[in-house]
């Protein structure tokens, strides 16, 4: 993916001086977290999910649901705020999802989810903050 076409762009130093660790391998290198270890994952208040590369919105927690996969899910983004690629590693194709405006890995939406949208946004709870209502 060419991370030069969005609007917020950092040179790889920039990134890994303000990630840490595990977020840059998640954010930067397509990582993914371990299930069951993010704080997020059981967030239940309202309020919104946010990049933490880049600040954007993401996920409204109305939005927000228990899939039993260890990580936060999602039904829908807010709109414009995510994009997907193919994604081919580990002998395997699956629709991965990034942030539209740093193109940060955020994970992998899947069509098992519950209605409306039948989706199911799996994503790191590393690449994400969340605010409070």
């Amino acid at each position: 993916m060419d991370h030069s076409r969005f609007p917020v762009a950092r040179t790889d130093a920039e990134w890994r001086e303000m990630l840490t660790p595990e977020q840059y391998e998640v954010m930067r290198g397509h990582g993914t977290e371990r299930p069951g270890s993010c704080a997020l994952l059981n967030e239940k208040r309202a309020g919104t999910f946010s990049c933490i590369g880049c600040g954007q919105p993401l996920f409204v927690a109305t939005r927000k649901f228990e899939s039993g996969t260890g990580w936060p899910s999602f039904d829908t983004p807010l709109e414009g705020a995510v994009e997907v690629s193919e994604d081919r590693s580990y002998g395997m194709v699956r629709t991965e999802v990034h942030c539209s405006q740093c193109g940060s890995h955020l994970g992998h939406v899947f069509p098992d989810g519950p209605p409306p949208t039948g989706l199911r946004y799996c994503i790191n709870g590393v690449a994400l903050e969340f605010a409070p209502e």
